[in-house]
This record gives structure tokens, sequence and C-alpha cells, in this order.
């Protein structure tokens, strides 16, 4: 029996490779199986998940959101105004300067609740990012009902990376399924 790849991950546009750092994102993301794995363990919180992948992402050159007060945030610029000083700024759960990566970690109604969109709409304003990493639970159980937010989130970026009509300014997005 073949051994299950994790996480589960897509890059888009699928016409490119994954860049290079995406192999040391997704061993990051697979090391931390154990405490983050959707499929095993339940109530997984996107606070959770990014607690459990923040030692090694700081790691790699990411600067990662660490709690809840401001200056522990992650704000990227939108908007300037007067002298330079940043007018619209979005928070992000974190940010790798030299590649331009934004990275959000959504959990369970991520799909549900549109986070996805908003996610990359967001990314695709932010002031010098080239890249998101979009983090989403593969399968989310609430009662009867399961939400598998890695796979709506896919056939979301699959309809907009095959239609003309919605061009991302985005040189990628890389999606994690965890």
């Amino acid at each position: 029996m073949a051994k299950e790849l994790y996480p589960t991950w897509m890059f888009y546009p699928i016409r490119l490779p994954a860049p290079g750092w995406a192999a040391d994102v997704l061993k990051v993301f697979g090391r931390a199986r154990s405490k983050i794995d959707s499929g095993t363990n339940h109530g997984v919180s996107s606070d959770t998940c990014l607690a459990a992948v923040r030692p090694a992402l700081k790691g790699l050159g990411f600067k990662v959101e660490s709690g809840k007060t401001a200056a522990q945030k992650i704000r990227r610029p939108v908007l300037f105004g007067e002298n330079g000083k940043s007018k619209v700024s979005y928070e992000v759960d974190g940010f790798h300067p030299r590649d331009k990566v934004v990275l959000e970690v959504e959990a369970g109604r991520g799909a549900a609740n549109n986070a996805d969109y908003r996610d990359l709409v967001r990314a695709g304003l932010m002031v010098g990012v080239d890249y998101l990493v979009l983090a989403m639970m593969r399968e989310y159980r609430t009662g009867k009902q399961t939400i598998r937010s890695y796979e709506q989130t896919r056939n979301r970026l699959d309809a907009i990376y095959a239609s003309d009509r919605l061009q991302l300014p985005l040189k990628g997005v890389l999606l994690i399924g965890y």
C-alpha cells in the first residue's frame, strides 16, 4: 500500500512548477502533521496550526504572527497616505520578505465563509507581494456535516486559473491542505 502524501497541495498556475521555496514550506507542514492533520485531529483551529508551524517557518525567514496584540500581528501595506505613512494595510498570518510570500492559514469554515476569496483579493492588493500560501483544512467536521475546505478552494482556484476573465496580480498561489 502506497504511503499517503502529506500535506496535499497544488501550485497555481498549473502551467508552472512550484518555486523552490515551496518545498521547504511543504516540509514544515509535513513535519507538523501529528498536530495539525485535519483528517485525524478534530477541532484544529487556525491558531493551533499556525503555532505548530511557526518555529520552522521563522527558521525559513518568515515573519509569523505570534499572538493577538498589535505588536504580535504582521501587517502588509496596501495604500499610502501623507508623508508616505501606510493608510490601508491588512493583517496576515505570515510574510517572507525576500521571496515576497504572504501566508494565510484558515481553519474549518474557511471555504464555507469565503475566506479563501478574501485572502486571494487581499494578497493581490498588498504592496510587495508576489505569492500567496493558502493553507486550508482538508476536512472540517461539524456534527453530521463534513466540509472539504481544501477541495472547495482547489475547485475555486481551478476555475479562476482556467478562465481568462479574472487575472490575479500574483506570480502564484500555493494551496496546502492540512
